[in-house]
């Protein structure tokens, strides 16, 4: 079922769904998924329809934004799927903690190419992934591992990540480089593909807890940071940090996304909402939920849109910029 709230609105409405100033005009739809499904992440693709991972169902789920109906891909015993992105076919690769393997699902025939581990890496804990500008796909594991899998050849390496345990959000910037957020370690890692090793950066505050991290067109990182209720943005130019604080009381940012503007956009989970931060005006625009839980866990989009899989009631949400 699709439901579509337009924004401006007016009276009570209005007053619920623009909590900050300077919110301009927006559509926000929500789209009903089946009962039970616990949204992760969502992949747009070029026909318009979106992918998403249904974790409690074990399956990955094709959603048509025209329609509101979905179809659902079965993913094997044991499934838990995390992240999902798409390649330039259109094919999902998701990100399977419950199996410990890439999962590659065809948008044609959605066939279910399973591609485990090695052997040695039991219980990686698998997290996120993105594929870089030669369409390797790099992930992460919050056990404490990174990885990359040629598409081409299914030749996979995986590393152990600094610091042990917390790799999570995994990003590309604009001159190639691969980088991850690691929440329990406390830093962000650059990856080098050919020394095989990671370089870390502190992130601001004592357990910010960066959870998730996107660059912008000019290759800064911007990092969503749970434990200190946070926005930071990392300028590797100069290795410099800036943060600003979520409004509200005690804000816990969760997923994080960077639009084709250069206008970063994040979820909250106190204030059950998404917002849209202005890097000009260094101003937060607040798009709360019309349902308590949402719980955002991960953000993507394609121009004009920003989709986001609401975790706590089984939608994925779109607001049309």
């Amino acid at each position: 079922m699709l439901r579509v709230l337009s924004l401006p609105l007016s009276g009570l409405l209005l007053a619920g769904l623009l909590l900050a100033t300077g919110a301009s005009a927006a559509e926000v739809k929500y789209f009903d998924l089946p009962k039970g499904s616990g949204p992760q992440a969502v992949a747009p693709t070029e026909d318009g329809k979106v992918w998403y991972t249904a974790q409690k169902l074990g399956v990955l789920g094709r959603l048509d934004p025209q329609t509101g109906q979905s179809e659902q891909v079965s993913l094997g015993k044991g499934s838990s799927p995390q992240g999902v992105v798409a390649d330039g076919n259109g094919d999902a690769w998701i990100v399977d903690s419950g199996r410990n393997a890439i999962l590659h699902v065809d948008a044609e025939r959605l066939g279910v190419e399973v591609i485990p581990l090695p052997k040695e890496v039991a219980r990686a804990n698998l997290d996120s992934a993105v594929f870089d500008d030669d369409g390797v796909l790099w992930f992460t594991g919050q056990s404490g591992v990174y990885g990359r899998l040629d598409p081409t050849s299914r030749d996979m390496k995986v590393w152990q990540a600094p610091r042990g345990k917390g790799p999570r959000g995994i990003a590309v910037a604009p001159d190639g480089g691969i980088w991850f957020a690691s929440q329990a370690g406390n830093y962000i890692g650059q990856i080098d593909g050919i020394a095989d090793s990671a370089t870390t950066f502190d992130a601001p505050g004592k357990d910010s807890g960066p959870r998730r991290l996107w660059a912008d067109s000019v290759g800064r990182l911007w990092l969503s940071q749970w434990g200190t209720g946070s926005l930071a943005r990392f300028d590797p130019s100069d290795n410099k940090w800036k943060t600003w604080k979520l409004p509200g009381d005690h804000p816990l940012p969760y997923a994080v996304y960077v639009d084709a503007m250069d206008q970063v956009w994040l979820s909250d989970f106190t204030a059950n909402a998404l917002l849209r931060f202005d890097p000009q005006g260094e101003k937060f625009t607040v798009f709360p939920s019309d349902q308590a839980n949402a719980r955002v866990r991960q953000l993507q989009g394609r121009p004009g849109e920003v989709w986001g899989a609401e975790s706590g009631t089984d939608r994925l949400v779109q607001i049309h910029d």
